[in-house]
């Protein structure tokens, strides 16, 4: 036998013993095999055996009112009417609502009031103000701060788009009051006090109006 024969028969015995090695560690593939771009499609399609869970709880309304509530409800549905209102935002309006209203009152100004208040509620608040008038009393204040925000209430009628939104405040301020001749009758200056407050803001949701107005008064 030459010597190259015998090279070529050891050489397919060495090819041999490769393939039935790799088929050890392998294994076999049978039947017709997809082309690589549809392997690669089929491996990213969704898999089917599971749910996606969409939506829960809105954390726009429940960061202030308990979820299932008849006032979470009610804030839901005013955003059904009207998709764009929001329920922090609102609050933020309120906080500054609170300070002007409560610095127009304490100051006797009747018309940075009247846009803002029912007219339930400005004639109360005027009539107050006449008194201290007609007594030649009037109240130096300052606001200090708002210490305490918190929606209390919400109620919503969907036969007239009625929405009412009830807010509690503790605010601080300094507050005393004068006589005509500038004395100081009642209060310090330099003291802070703390009033709490319970208001009431009512709105018809979609209308063109974006103002709120302060329909009840409590403490």
């Amino acid at each position: 036998m030459s010597s190259s024969l015998l090279q070529l028969l050891v050489l397919a015995g060495i090819a041999i013993f490769l393939i039935l090695k790799l088929r050890s560690v392998l294994g076999t593939r049978d039947g017709y095999e997809n082309p690589p771009s549809e392997r690669s499609e089929r491996r990213s399609e969704p898999r089917r055996d599971f749910a996606v869970i969409e939506g829960g709880p809105d954390r726009d309304i429940t960061d202030h009112v308990d979820d299932g509530t008849d006032a979470a409800k009610a804030l839901a549905a005013m955003k059904m009417a009207e998709p764009g209102f929001n329920v922090s935002e609102f609050l933020q309006g309120a906080r500054g609502a609170y300070e002007m209203i409560l610095m127009a009152f304490e100051n006797g100004d009747v018309d940075g009031l009247r846009p803002f208040l029912a007219d339930d509620v400005m004639e109360t608040f005027e009539d107050v103000i006449s008194q201290r008038e007609a007594q030649g009393l009037s109240i130096d204040a300052s606001f200090v701060g708002l210490r305490e925000l918190g929606l209390q209430d919400a109620t919503f009628d969907r036969s007239t788009g009625e929405a009412e939104v009830t807010v509690r405040f503790v605010g601080e301020l300094t507050s005393v009051v004068r006589n005509a001749s500038g004395d100081i009758v009642e209060g310090d200056p330099n003291a802070i006090k703390r009033q709490r407050d319970v208001w009431t803001f009512a709105r018809s949701m979609g209308s063109n109006d974006p103002n709120w107005v302060l329909v009840a008064t409590g403490g």
